[in-house]
């Protein structure tokens, strides 16, 4: 009569496979350790809190250049009409003030660049303060610079969800296709091993490494930029499970059927480089027009980096987040039916 260890074999030998596979490979080392936390450090440093920049602009005649530079906002350089507009052609300049009919002031900026209409407004906002200027209504400035509200902390969970959605769709997928086309997985199944045990296996692997997928960038962030974590470690730990589960599902769907490299490498992309852009990792998904957002939101990407951000910016409980939870959920059901009905083992 066998061992019970026994029956449990065949699913720790391909586990630690999955281990000897990870470590031997040191680009999987670069891209699911070392990879976050350089983007974090590099998009942390460029978009930390610090002063508003000072915009330069250039002033055609010395009154308007002299009234434009009491503004601390403002760098102006005095310049004659053709030197003023080759600067701003070449960008050295975002905005010109040149004189205008009856003692007015024309600006010449692109409408199309954030930073020129900016100029635009603190250049007037100069002028007509330098002019006389009343304000029929008192404003004062009250200056929020909170932890929880800055661009890093908005960063942090994003790139958390697209390292968890990459890690488990090129991981799986690519270990299972090279297999494939290696002639492997055909050897495998002509062993005493059952066939779940292969995939159970991967799974088993994507939920150690889940672990500093989640645990580097958001350690790092907290004591690198005082990124806040306001939910529990355990609900944060559920919402990565979920979302490793589904974008496993849906590693394997893409993996179901391709036989060569090149073939499985075009199939994520075409999936995944959507979800990178739409997706709100690096900006917020509401700057896309209405008519997407449906689209966007039903995408589990989406799904991932939402709660992620409630939960270690706002706070939210797994009930606040269960939509979300809701559409992993369902995107992992779908995935993995289609994917076991779809799967070629040879």
């Amino acid at each position: 009569m066998s061992s019970p260890s026994l029956g449990a074999r065949p699913l720790v030998q391909l586990t630690l496979l999955r281990f000897r596979e990870f470590v031997r490979e040191p680009e999987a080392l670069f891209w699911t350790l070392v990879f976050p936390v350089i983007i974090t450090t590099g998009l942390g440093v460029a978009f930390r809190n610090q002063a508003p920049d000072v915009v330069r602009i250039a002033a055609v005649t010395p009154a308007v250049a002299d009234a434009l530079s009491r503004d601390p906002l403002l760098l102006v350089d005095r310049l004659d009409m053709d030197a003023a507009r080759r600067a701003l052609s070449t960008g050295r300049v975002v905005l010109v003030a040149e004189p205008g009919a009856n003692g007015g002031v024309v600006y010449r900026y692109d409408d199309t660049n954030p930073e020129g209409r900016t100029a635009r407004m603190i250049a007037d906002r100069a002028l007509q303060l330098a002019s006389g200027r009343v304000d029929p209504v008192p404003v004062q400035d009250d200056v929020a610079r909170e932890v929880g509200s800055r661009y890093i902390d908005f960063l942090v969970p994003g790139l958390v969800g697209m390292g968890i959605m990459s890690n488990a769709v090129w991981g799986l997928g690519f270990s299972i296709v090279d297999a494939r086309r290696r002639k492997l997985m055909k050897r495998i199944i002509a062993t005493p091993m059952r066939r779940m045990d292969y995939l159970l296996s991967f799974q088993i692997w994507r939920m150690f490494l889940l672990v500093f997928e989640v645990g580097v960038p958001v350690g790092f962030g907290v004591l690198a930029f005082g990124v806040p974590v306001r939910g529990s470690i355990l609900e944060i730990a559920v919402i990565s499970v979920v979302g490793s589960l589904a974008f496993s599902a849906l590693g394997l769907l893409i993996a179901s059927r391709a036989k060569t490299i090149e073939a499985v490498s075009g199939l994520m992309n075409v999936v995944l480089v959507p979800m990178w852009i739409l997706s709100g990792v690096f900006f917020s998904s509401e700057r896309f027009p209405d008519a997407v957002q449906p689209f966007i939101k039903a995408l589990p990407l989406t799904a991932l980096v939402d709660a992620l951000r409630a939960n270690m910016l706002q706070g939210a409980s797994l009930v606040d987040v269960a939509p979300s939870l809701a559409a992993l959920s369902a995107c992992l059901v779908v995935c993995f039916a289609l994917a076991m009905k779809l799967f070629r083992w040879r």
